[in-house]
């Protein structure tokens, strides 16, 4: 009987590289707020504030492009290892900060260390994981961002009240903290098996999996059943000679790329770091926080947070049951129906107003104001149980083995590079088209079911080497599966 406890620990300590993404989306959507920092940087213009918040972006793409070759020769565990010692010289660059200058290039250095770390930690819990809950181990890094976003943001609302810089310096200082135990804690876990086996470092793989499995047993026959088809994957892997990045263009792999990298690049044109950097704003524009009180829709937006963490607690539990295809549909439909009645709300209950080239929603229907509140919890509900945690998920258990970290580096990449354009483009948007932002980001969900039903295989419940028979029949992915399920039977038979 296979023992998944192991597992859990070392995809649980694995996902604090998501807890530093998140506390840093947190900390800027505070931050941005805060009266000392907007003193200190001189009223940073919304093209300025586009900067601060897209640069750790930007890092983050080069670093995930970076992050393919170093993960498959320095190992994965290693990467994860070396990515936290460099967020943490760049959080300590953030709060000793100068100046606008010495803040970006602190923003990017932690990009480059959150951009390995984006590609290297759901690859690592991929190939750490057996196939029955795989899904539930890698979600584990979306729930660790969202408890990033949830702490940030309410310890922003604690510090804002500091009436010194020390407000968003300590506030910056902080995302040392979690990086700091991400390393403590990888220096325990395991090299992943499969990373040893393609490094023909058999013997090692075999204890490995025995930990993960069977509490040390290396003679329990689905553990060497396990490094069995592992071993044989690797063999066909390397009699196709899939190994450089314009390989990933060549058919079948071509296939599992553009459908890893149009998830990723769905996964943001949700609008979900839109709605998490510049929550205080967006409240704002709801009606909360007008008055005297600035303190209210930093409340809101803690609230927001904690909303986060909570909904993805069921795709944690559930993922591996309901598959990834229904999860993603549903939460489309989800994601873009709250959108578009938040716009509505907004469109209909509110006046806009010109103030200095830019337009500011005056709401005055409280009943407007209300339901538009409403709907980004209801947007993020639906985010952080589908496209939040199956969105890492369905790259990193798509690829073979001799390729996988090249291919997710990539997706990875598109993600970054998609996030980048969002949200150095959100804070413009905001301000001059208003609602409209909403109505394009419904548009997207729109596309996101219509690509979903049509052409992502389900991948649940197969192994990574089964990947090979979900995507090497039809494209029409709603069309192939009784294929795929007769092939994998007889595979299994």
């Amino acid at each position: 009987m296979v023992n998944y406890g192991p597992s859990y620990l070392v995809a649980a300590v694995a996902s604090m590289g998501g807890l530093l993404f998140g506390y840093d989306i947190g900390v800027m959507a505070n931050v941005l707020e805060m009266d000392y920092f907007k003193k200190f940087f001189n009223n940073p213009s919304d093209g300025a504030e586009g900067v601060i918040v897209s640069f750790l972006t930007l890092g983050c793409f080069i670093g995930s492009l970076i992050a393919g070759q170093v993960t498959d020769i320095f190992s994965r565990k290693r990467s994860i290892l070396a990515a936290s010692i460099v967020f943490v010289g760049g959080s300590i660059i953030q709060g000793a900060s100068n100046g606008y200058a010495m803040l970006v290039i602190g923003r990017f250095i932690n990009g480059l260390a959150v951009g390995i770390l984006s590609q290297a930690v759901p690859t690592y819990q991929s190939e750490v994981s057996a196939p029955e809950v795989r899904g539930r181990l890698i979600s584990l890094q979306q729930w660790a961002i969202t408890w990033g976003i949830a702490i940030a943001f309410w310890i922003g609302v604690g510090l804002d009240s500091i009436d010194s810089n020390k407000s968003w310096r300590i506030t910056l200082y902080l995302q040392s903290v979690p990086s700091g135990i991400l390393f403590a804690g990888m220096f325990f876990m395991p090299f992943s098996p499969r990373w040893l086996a393609s490094k023909d470092r058999y013997d090692e793989a075999l204890v490995v999996l025995a930990r993960l499995r069977s509490g040390g047993d290396t003679t329990n026959p689905e553990v060497l059943d396990e490094l069995e088809t592992i071993k044989e994957g690797i063999r066909i892997d390397r009699e196709s000679a899939k190994r450089s990045y314009l390989d990933l263009l060549k058919y079948p792999i071509k296939r599992r790329l553009s459908l890893g990298v149009i998830t990723q690049v769905l996964q943001q044109l949700t609008g979900i770091n839109v709605i998490m950097y510049y929550a205080p704003r967006i409240f704002k524009q709801a009606g909360i926080g007008n008055g005297d009180d600035s303190n209210i829709n930093l409340i809101a937006t803690g609230v927001n947070g904690l909303v986060n963490v909570l909904f993805t607690i069921p795709a944690i539990l559930y993922v591996d049951r309901w598959g990834r295809r229904k999860t993603l549909i549903i939460g489309a439909i989800g994601c873009g129906t709250a959108y578009l009645i938040l716009a509505l709300c907004i469109a209909i209950g509110g006046d806009s107003v010109d103030e200095n080239g830019s337009k500011v929603v005056v709401m005055h229907s409280n009943g407007a104001s209300i339901t538009a509140i409403v709907m980004v919890y209801v947007f993020v509900a639906s985010f952080a149980m589908s496209w939040g945690p199956v969105g890492w998920i369905y790259p990193a258990e798509i690829f073979p083995m001799d390729i996988r970290a090249k291919a997710t580096s990539v997706t990875t990449a598109a993600n970054w590079l998609l996030n980048f354009v969002v949200g150095l483009a959100a804070p413009a948007l905001i301000k001059k088209i208003t609602y409209g932002i909403y109505l394009i980001f419904t548009g997207f969900m729109a596309l996101a079911i219509v690509a979903v039903y049509f052409f992502y295989p389900e991948t649940k419940g197969r192994t990574l080497e089964q990947m090979e028979i979900v995507f090497t029949g039809s494209i029409w992915a709603n069309k192939d599966y009784l294929r795929v399920e007769q092939a994998i039977n007889k595979e299994n038979s």
